[in-house]
């Protein structure tokens, strides 16, 4: 599974352009890593964010914490 994010990570941003530095490539991998986890429309789950479908998960009826 990380062999496949990282392939898409470098399709996705890295391969796009020509970066100045490494400060901008640390600065627009972290957009990227928000935008992946909190805003991509994933089609496993019903074209949604992943962060909206977990915090649905969470706050679903009877969901007890596992950490309790």
């Amino acid at each position: 599974m990380a062999e496949a994010l990282n392939s898409v990570y470098k399709a996705e941003l890295i391969g796009r352009k020509v970066w100045s530095g490494l400060i901008e490539v640390m600065a627009e991998t972290s957009k990227w890593v928000a935008w992946y986890n909190q805003e991509r429309l994933h089609s496993a789950i019903g074209y949604r964010p992943p962060f909206e479908v977990l915090n649905e998960w969470i706050n679903q009826p009877g969901v007890e914490s596992a950490a309790a």
